[in-house]
């Protein structure tokens, strides 16, 4: 899954970032209605892709905390999500590639840009529907699942350590699980925190335009462009967090290693002594 995350979060690096730097560099765009169409279209899909994954790393994870014995069709529950995850970015991210389209200013003929004005037609109500559905999608649905699992995750574990454990097993199972609790305390609050500080201040912007469009406006729109681009710094952001946490897993699980390594020999030489 996580090979699946780097491809959302290259797409954002790489393809969203760059276009929006050099679309506000440019001010006017120059690549044509197929190009804005497609261009359109993959703004919001790698977004979409890199929340969808990381639900299905949440639930993955929760399945594995909280169904630890349920074995029995992982790597298809696996695929399942992902192929989900791929379908819903595709579909929620379609409509971009269809009210996005080339548009000459009224007054100034050789000036084109690449706007979704009259796609909507009259109705203003349509467009706050879709930009709230947009929202909803790219951020609320993912934060609420990914807290809810992780949050769950967390509760099972500390039960699991407050439990009663038979007398051999508790002692190594209390610092297994007492570790694990922290690290995934650690995980959950970083990868909350980092989804929540990269993406609210855009979408507060984004509400308030929807409710006061006439103040909203005034706004400088080189200060909405940065907040645009600091909410897709989340995909540059998430490499970090799993990195640094997968690293100190591995480090965990070579430390572990070595003691049982050194445990192996005592209690052989013990055994040599002896005899």
């Amino acid at each position: 899954m996580l090979m699946h995350l780097a491809i959302a979060d290259l797409l954002v690096t790489f393809l969203l970032m760059p276009l929006e730097i050099a679309w506000a560099y440019t001010v006017q765009w120059y690549g044509g209605d197929l190009l804005c169409r497609i261009m359109s279209f993959f703004r919001t899909f790698g977004l979409y892709l890199s929340g969808f994954v990381l639900v299905c790393i949440s639930l993955d994870r929760y399945y594995a905390i909280l169904r630890p014995l349920n074995f029995s069709g992982i790597d298809r529950r696996g695929r399942v999500m992902l192929m989900t995850a791929w379908i819903m970015s595709v579909v929620c991210s379609a409509p971009q590639a269809y009210i996005f389209h080339l548009e000459p200013h009224p007054n100034t003929t050789w000036y084109y840009q690449c706007v979704t004005y009259h796609s909507f037609g009259n109705s203003q109500t349509l467009e706050v529907l879709y930009s709230v559905s947009t929202i909803m999608f790219m951020y609320g649905l993912p934060l609420v699942i990914i807290i809810f699992c992780y949050a769950s995750i967390y509760l099972e574990i500390y039960r699991k350590t407050k439990s009663t454990i038979a007398l051999t097993f508790r002692r190594s199972s209390s610092t297994v699980l007492g570790r694990a609790k922290r690290r995934t305390l650690r995980m959950t609050i970083t990868i909350v925190i980092v989804f929540v500080v990269c993406w609210t201040p855009y979408h507060i912007m984004c509400f308030w335009y929807f409710m006061d469009r006439e103040n909203a406006q005034n706004v400088d729109p080189r200060l909405q462009k940065l907040l645009y681009l600091f909410a897709c710094t989340n995909s540059c952001m998430n490499p970090i967090v799993y990195g640094i946490y997968n690293i100190r897993r591995k480090r965990d699980r070579v430390i572990v290693n070595q003691l049982s390594s050194l445990s192996k020999r005592s209690e052989g030489s013990t055994r040599k002594s002896i005899s």
